[in-house]
């Protein structure tokens, strides 16, 4: 906020720049704190005493003091301006992330790939308070290989051919996007499977599609060595219908990395 290119607060608190001023930032709902690292950066770099904030993986009900901090009346105002945005999305985000893992309850990964969509200056912070809240940021643990639509559309939508490109890399696990696109779900699925995948993504948002997947790996003998994955459109409230589909990892976009915001305010109250 400037007065042409002067800061407002240089202006406003000119005459009481040196007062010392206290506050806290309270949180409004139940949820799980994350961003707190970058919070803390931020505050050390305003030249804000913290006198406490709250851990990341901390859990919060409403009206608990998430921060206490201290400082000059400009400090403390630029404070509210730049932790509070930061620590609501991130906490958000971790309290979704967290909803979820619960409600999988140990019957399905829970995976929030979608941070990669963020803006480049907060996906990194995104991408953290996915694992703070319990999820994975990735679809596997160890190496992969990622071949979505646009490489098999390169291969002339040739899932086998795209399958052989990726055997270059051995030591890593071969994961596809099957979306329907190059047959029937049932047909890709099976192409897949005698290309050499090790995950298969059904990316189309269509329970009998991971039906027809699960049912096709079984027919086949391989459903022990293949993993089936599932994306669009999934709700955190449906969790546990798709764990008893068997589908065996969730990808979870928007309801994690858009959840609301983990509302907080920040109240001066000592001065």
């Amino acid at each position: 906020m400037h007065y042409g290119t002067i800061d407002v607060r240089e202006i406003l608190f000119h005459s009481i720049h040196n007062k010392h001023i206290t506050a806290r930032i309270t949180v409004e709902r139940e949820g799980v704190i994350a961003g707190s690292k970058y919070a803390r950066e931020k505050l050390a770099e305003l030249g804000v005493k913290v006198e406490y904030l709250a851990e990341d993986g901390a859990k919060v009900l409403p009206d608990d003091v998430v921060a206490a901090i201290s400082g000059t009346p400009k400090q403390i105002t630029s404070a509210e301006d730049a932790v509070i945005g930061n620590l609501t999305k991130t906490s958000g985000i971790a309290t979704a992330s967290t909803q979820a893992v619960k409600l999988a309850d140990g019957k399905i990964r829970i995976v929030s790939g979608a941070w990669k969509k963020m803006p480049l200056l907060i996906k990194h912070m995104v991408r953290e308070a996915v694992a703070i809240g319990g999820a994975a940021f990735r679809i596997a643990d160890t190496p992969f290989v990622y071949l979505d639509k646009n490489y098999v559309r390169i291969f002339n939508k040739s899932i086998p051919a795209v399958l052989k490109a990726a055997k270059i890399m051995p030591d890593r696990l071969a994961v596809i996007q099957l979306r329907g696109e190059t047959g029937s779900i049932g047909e890709e699925v099976a192409e897949a499977a005698a290309g050499g995948a090790d995950i298969l993504m059904i990316d189309t948002g269509k329970h009998a599609d991971a039906v027809e997947a699960i049912k096709v790996l079984n027919q086949l003998g391989i459903r022990q060595d293949k993993q089936v994955a599932f994306a669009g459109g999934v709700q955190i409230e449906d969790i546990p219908d798709y764990a008893r589909l068997g589908i065996d990892i969730l990808d979870i976009g928007s309801r994690i990395i858009d959840a609301p915001l983990l509302d907080m305010k920040m109240d001066v109250i000592n001065t």
